[in-house]
């Protein structure tokens, strides 16, 4: 693993992976700050969705009371940060309080506790995608056309069981992509470069997007694959960097492969669109959130070029990467889908972040 080749150098000085402070310099090294206990407690309000799936899995023996022992184990760790924050491995941020979650899961033998799920949302969002195409590619304004397929990326992000309530309410009710992005929060959204990055749209500046993609199902199929489409047609070689390994409910590279070559047809086209361009890349990251510092030699590789960077989703574009400075253009797109990130940034649940960095050349 090595540090991704377009954030400013020296690393260690420029780049954290992590948005929210949960503590400052000032702050007693034994005692928790209120932001820790709120995260903390946010990873402990998923435990039982957790557990739920991980009983469910199939492919574990004894899966129902290694999900205890996952539960108990986890749970533990959460109860030790809050008595100690330098405890096991901390103080805890968002990257620590996600990794050993996985890791705990790993450990017990869990592989992909959301498998089931993200197969049937795929399969769903699969039998959709013509139709979001076809009415994505009704919209002859160039500038309306984007906005829509912005809009797809808001409205399939929602499709998140990291998020305690959301899993609860997919669990119960499903949750549908076009009514979800008729239904967006009006504009202007907490953060909406949207007009500044249509204005630099229309030049069609770029040569290559590298995109940091989240979750299965309608996030990466009728979200993200519409837009990465488009950017194909206006001659932009588009990297989708997936998981290498699962965590919650986002598409791993092996998945993501599978699923594009599902879409394609005979002649290797998306609908009517060239993918010569198109290449997906194994980011070398098994969590929901990403730590830039640290991403495949392959992903290095096939970005060293490129002009425009996009990180998108909660984890990775809000969470740990909102404020990252990159050497080019970047974007940073997803729903809040967590009160504590509404709060940070003074708008309201459901919101949506539309971060554009233009760099003067």
């Amino acid at each position: 693993m090595i540090p991704f080749p377009l954030l400013p150098t020296p690393i260690e000085t420029n780049y954290r992976a992590c948005t929210i402070p949960y503590r400052f310099p000032s702050d007693n090294l034994k005692k928790a700050t209120p932001t820790e206990i709120s995260w903390i407690n946010v990873f402990a309000n998923s435990i039982p969705s957790f557990k739920k799936r991980a009983e469910s899995d199939t492919s574990v023996p004894d899966a129902p009371a290694r999900a205890k022992i996952f539960e108990q184990r986890y749970a533990g760790f959460l109860e030790g940060w809050k008595k100690d924050p330098e405890s096991n491995g901390g103080p805890p941020d968002g990257v620590i309080l996600g990794r050993v979650r996985e890791h705990l899961l790993r450990e017990l033998g869990f592989r992909d506790i959301f498998k089931k799920v993200k197969d049937e949302e795929n399969a769903k969002a699969i039998s959709l995608f013509p139709e979001v195409v076809s009415l994505s590619d009704a919209i002859e304004d160039d500038g309306e056309r984007l906005e829509n397929l912005v809009r797809g990326i808001f409205a399939g992000n929602i499709f998140d069981l990291g998020s305690a309530q959301l899993a609860e309410v997919f669990s119960r009710d499903g949750i549908s992509f076009l009514a979800t992005s008729q239904n967006l929060v009006p504009r202007p959204w907490v953060i909406d470069d949207l007009n500044k990055f249509q204005a630099k749209w229309v030049k069609k500046p770029w040569k290559t997007a590298v995109i940091f993609v989240d979750n299965s199902g309608a996030d990466i199929i009728l979200g993200i694959l519409p837009f990465a489409r488009e950017l194909l047609r206006r001659g932009i070689q588009v990297v989708l960097a997936a998981n290498e390994l699962p965590a919650i409910n986002d598409v791993t590279y092996t998945e993501l492969t599978d699923i594009v070559s599902q879409l394609k047809d005979g002649n290797g086209q998306l609908i009517g669109v060239d993918t010569s361009k198109l290449l997906i890349a194994n980011s070398g990251n098994d969590l929901a959130v990403i730590d830039l510092s640290r991403v495949s030699h392959e992903l290095a590789y096939l970005s060293s070029d490129a002009d425009l960077v996009i990180l998108e989703g909660m984890g990775r574009g809000i969470e740990t990467n909102l404020y990252a400075q990159f050497k080019c253009d970047s974007l940073k797109i997803g729903m809040v889908k967590h009160v504590e990130v509404a709060q940070f940034l003074g708008g309201r649940l459901y919101d949506c972040v539309f971060k554009f960095n233009e760099v003067q050349s």
